[in-house]
């Protein structure tokens, strides 16, 4: 069974940085694209920024363009969240997830349902 891990969170001011890890195990990491997304209080869960599979291409939320970085790293089966500038609006539960199909892409078209497996969530508060 898919097992994803988050790591990383925690509280930061507005205008710091963190960077979140995604352990993942129980499956070929290197064929499965990833994504990120967030849920604050009250509100769904939304897309953060997704990966293809290859680390070949990226897809974000306009909300965290220019700001956060994802990355893959298919020896370590890991992928990661650079934040910076960091808002108060940041502040959510950050969810990693893997693909639910083997090499699939990733782009503007992905949503939550293209997600079949979830970690646990890691909490990011950021203060004002």
């Amino acid at each position: 069974q898919v097992q994803l891990v988050e790591s990383g969170g925690g509280l930061v001011q507005a205008g710091g940085s963190l960077r979140l890890s995604c352990a993942a195990s129980k499956f070929i990491f290197s064929r499965y694209t990833m994504g990120w997304f967030r849920q604050a209080p009250g509100k769904e869960r939304e897309f953060v920024v997704c990966i293809r599979w290859d680390g070949g291409s990226t897809y974000y939320a306009d909300s965290v363009k220019g700001r956060f970085t994802i990355s893959k790293d298919n020896p370590k089966n890991t992928v990661y969240l650079q934040m910076s500038s960091l808002i108060p609006e940041d502040t959510a539960v950050y969810y990693c997830a893997a693909d639910r199909r083997v090499r699939g892409t990733c782009s503007r078209d992905y949503t939550l349902s293209d997600f079949g497996s979830w970690g646990q969530g890691t909490q990011v508060t950021v203060s004002s």
